[in-house]
């Protein structure tokens, strides 16, 4: 399955419209993904909520291609 590789919030909204067809296709309900974060100040912080974000992201991705491999 072709996904297009995750760099911002607009590629993780693709991935997870991707990933979501393909388990309705399938008959599979995955989890909600992930929301994205509202507090972020915009300062660069060490530790930025965005990057938290992305890693459930990742964390989701993994598992919902985990779920359609069966």
């Amino acid at each position: 399955m072709k996904l297009p590789p995750l760099t911002d919030k607009e590629s993780a909204k693709s991935m997870f419209r991707i990933l979501n067809t393909a388990a309705a296709a399938k008959g599979i309900k995955l989890r909600p993904a992930p929301e994205e974060p509202t507090t972020c100040c915009g300062k660069g912080c060490n530790g930025c909520v965005w990057e938290g974000y992305y890693e459930a992201v990742v964390y989701w991705r993994d598992e919902a291609l985990l779920m359609l491999e069966d």
